[in-house]
C-alpha cells in the first residue's frame, strides 16, 4: 500500500513539476500576435481555400494585419467579409467584382467523338499519361474525370456527361478548380459576364465538325450579327469582348452550333 502511494506521490510531484516548466517555457516564448489578426481571422470564411493567394486563412489574416495585403482578397467570404475586415483595419473596403469558373468545353458524351476509351485510374492527368493532350479527338476538350470537382471545397463543380460544370450560384472564385485542371483549360471571369462561347478549339471549321457536334466552327454569323460589334472570331474560335458586350443573348440564339451560353 505505502509502495502504491509513494508511487502516486512521486507521479503527482513529477506532473507539478513538469507542468511548471511548460509554463515557464510559454511565458518565455510567447509570441505577441496583433489582435487584429485575430479579429480578421473571425472574419473569415474559414474554408483556406487559397483563392486570396495567401496559405491559408491564417496566412491571409497575418498579411492583412501587417498591411501586406489588401482587405477583399476572401473570395469566399466577399463583400461581407471584406467590409468588416475594412473597418477592423480603419480602412475603405474596395469593391471587388466577384469572379466564377468557366469551362469552355461543350464536347458531352456523345458528341465529342472519343480517340481511346480510358480504363485507368479516375484522374485527367493519369488520361493525360497514357494518351496524350486528351482522351478526346479535340485536344481543347474538356477530359471530364473530375480534378477540379475534387478540388472545389464549395460543391460548385460537377462532371456532367463527360465534361465539367460550374454551378455559378455556389462558385466562390477561388480558382482552385483552374489550379487543378491539368489542361489549364478551366477560365475564371467575371460574374456578371452572361455570354460566354462554349469551346476552346481553334481548329478549321471543317475539322471540328469531325471532332465535335458542338464546337465553334467559325462561320462568323455571331460576328455579322451582333448589335455591340463586342463578338469576334479570331483563330477560328468566336471571342467575346467583355468591354463592348451588352449581354442581349442575340448571340446564344443565332448560333447554329448552340456553343455560347447565355447566363441571362
Amino acid at each position: 500500500m505505502k509502495t502504491i502511494l509513494l508511487s502516486v506521490a512521486v507521479l503527482g510531484a513529477l506532473g507539478a513539476l513538469f507542468g511548471a516548466i511548460l509554463a515557464f517555457a510559454a511565458k518565455i516564448f510567447h509570441v505577441e500576435v496583433d489582435p487584429r489578426q485575430e479579429a480578421v481571422r473571425g472574419c473569415l470564411a474559414g474554408a483556406n481555400c487559397g483563392g486570396c493567394g495567401y496559405p491559408g486563412c491564417d496566412g491571409y489574416a497575418a498579411a492583412v494585419a501587417k498591411g501586406e495585403a489588401p482587405t477583399n482578397r476572401c473570395v469566399a467570404g466577399g463583400a461581407e467579409a471584406a467590409a468588416k475586415i475594412a473597418e477592423i483595419m480603419g480602412v475603405s473596403a474596395d469593391a471587388a467584382e466577384k469572379m466564377v469558373a468557366f469551362v469552355p468545353c461543350s464536347g458531352t458524351t456523345g458528341h465529342a467523338e472519343m480517340r481511346f476509351n480510358y480504363s485507368g485510374p479516375v484522374d485527367c492527368r493519369a488520361a493525360m499519361l497514357f494518351g496524350g493532350k486528351s482522351n478526346k479527338t479535340c485536344t481543347f476538350a474538356c477530359i471530364g474525370l473530375g480534378n477540379c470537382t475534387r478540388a472545389c471545397q464549395f460543391d460548385a463543380m460537377h462532371i456532367v456527361d463527360g465534361v465539367a460544370k460550374v454551378d455559378r450560384s455556389k462558385c466562390v472564385g477561388c480558382g482552385a478548380c483552374a489550379d487543378a485542371c491539368p489542361k489549364s483549360i478551366i477560365q475564371m471571369i467575371p460574374e456578371s459576364q452572361k455570354i460566354m462561347p462554349a469551346c476552346g478549339n481553334k481548329d478549321k471549321g471543317a475539322k471540328v465538325m469531325k471532332m465535335c457536334d458542338f464546337g465553334c466552327i467559325g462561320c462568323m454569323k455571331c460576328q455579322r450579327e451582333c448589335p455591340a460589334d463586342a463578338i469576334v472570331v479570331k483563330d477560328n474560335l468566336a471571342v467575346v469582348d467583355v468591354t463592348k458586350c451588352v449581354q442581349c443573348g442575340h448571340c446564344a440564339e443565332i448560333c447554329p452550333r448552340h456553343i455560347i451560353n447565355y447566363f441571362g
